[in-house]
């Protein structure tokens, strides 16, 4: 048996009569997340205004 120094944490047992460990790289298991919702027209607008703005400042950075 390893001795622990003072700079480092004991090792972990199981304790007697407990839960088995997880396995290593398995996560807890958790609840499905729900669908996110659709996207909306308003989104779609908003998003159809940020790419023309772009377009329109790389056109006219280019053509300076």
């Amino acid at each position: 048996m390893e001795t622990s120094s003072p700079d480092r944490s004991p090792r972990a047992y199981p304790v007697p009569d407990g839960r088995p460990p997880w396995p290593d790289g398995d996560t807890i298991p958790q609840p499905p997340r729900p669908e996110p919702p659709p996207v909306s027209r308003q989104q779609y607008a908003y998003g159809g205004l940020v790419v023309a703005l772009v377009v329109a400042a790389i056109v006219i950075g280019v053509l300076r």
